[in-house]
């Protein structure tokens, strides 16, 4: 570890520097024109197919699930998270990325300590967690893009209601004129109602494949209009206040827990962040110490409290209303 060369840190920034100018540059070329052709997802791939029951099955194959709807593996839960985090890779290519995630982190632990028992278990670690990881957080930032989206969505079925469509019509104009992700997902729900599903069956599968807290009220809303009848226009306009309601409320209560929230990143990058401008500085401060085995322990017992602290301060300024 002493003999790290500083051009490779002087390599990683210009590789880093180089991302962002490409990231630069597509910004400024992107259009809003590009953006009108493909709304969403299910849109674009009805350009390139006529056949609507080969879109639906297309959209459900993309997600994980089978041409009828099933997922599968038995492995609910992974399926399942899998289809909530809007990924379209397939199960195939989901355990390529893990084999290649695992080959990387045995190869980066054999490079630098030469350890083949560390390497296997860090491989092991790097192959099946941080895939789910990264699965997890897709599925907490598409259902907040979600919840973000769906009281603008039930305005737009109240107003086609109250113009004297029906309930399919009326989440057909959501899939047309709204973008992902509930663009697509009220497109497959729209396909769903087409290819014979009842309208509460399909409802329910689209609360299975989004998983927000707001859809079993809507669930519930039009499924009660449709055994008792009911202006279901009215039901899901106060709906759609209530959840606008409680959006502004999670909203105020992130703004409150802000200050928290620096506080704690703050506290958890101060150790890394000193550890890594000590070794970058003077790479030789640690080398009388580094391959000691207490040395490993201090640092595994460090990571261990480092790790509940943070998820004290995380479950201080995170919380479910």
């Amino acid at each position: 570890m002493s003999d790290f060369d500083p051009i490779y840190l002087f390599y990683l920034l210009i590789g880093v520097s180089a991302a962002m100018l490409a990231e630069g540059a597509y910004l400024l070329l992107y259009t809003k024109t590009s953006y009108r052709k493909n709304i969403n997802r299910r849109l674009k791939v009805m350009d390139e197919k006529t056949d609507r029951e080969g879109v639906l099955v297309q959209l459900r194959r993309e997600r994980g699930l089978t041409a009828g709807g099933d997922y599968k593996l038995p492995l609910i839960n992974l399926n399942q998270l899998l289809l909530q985090s809007g990924l379209t890779i397939g199960f195939s290519r989901l355990i390529l990325i893990a084999v290649g995630v695992m080959a990387a982190v045995f190869v980066l632990v054999m490079t630098f300590e030469r350890n083949l028992t560390h390497a296997v278990l860090a491989a092991g670690f790097g192959g099946a967690g941080l895939p789910l990881l990264a699965l997890k957080i897709l599925r907490s930032r598409r259902q907040k893009a979600f919840a973000a989206q769906f009281p603008d969505a039930i305005d737009i079925i109240v107003r086609s209601l109250r113009a004297g469509h029906p309930v399919p019509v009326a989440i057909t104009m959501v899939a047309r004129e709204m973008p992902d992700p509930i663009g697509s997902e009220f497109g497959i729900l729209t396909d769903e109602i087409t290819y014979g599903s009842d309208l509460e069956t399909a409802m329910r599968n689209l609360y299975y494949r989004v998983g927000t807290d707001d859809l079993p009220l809507f669930v519930t809303a039009v499924a009660i209009q449709g055994s008792t009848g009911g202006n279901l226009g009215e039901i899901l306009e106060n709906l759609s206040r209530v959840i606008r309601e409680r959006f502004k409320m999670r909203r105020k209560i992130k703004s409150l827990a802000a200050e928290g929230r620096a506080s704690a990143m703050i506290l958890s990058s101060l150790p890394i962040a000193m550890f890594l401008v000590i070794f970058f500085l003077v790479p030789d401060f640690y080398g009388s110490v580094w391959d000691k085995p207490l040395t490993r322990i201090g640092l595994g017992g460090a990571a261990f409290w480092m790790g509940v602290g943070n998820f004290i301060m995380f479950r201080m300024v995170n919380f479910r209303i």
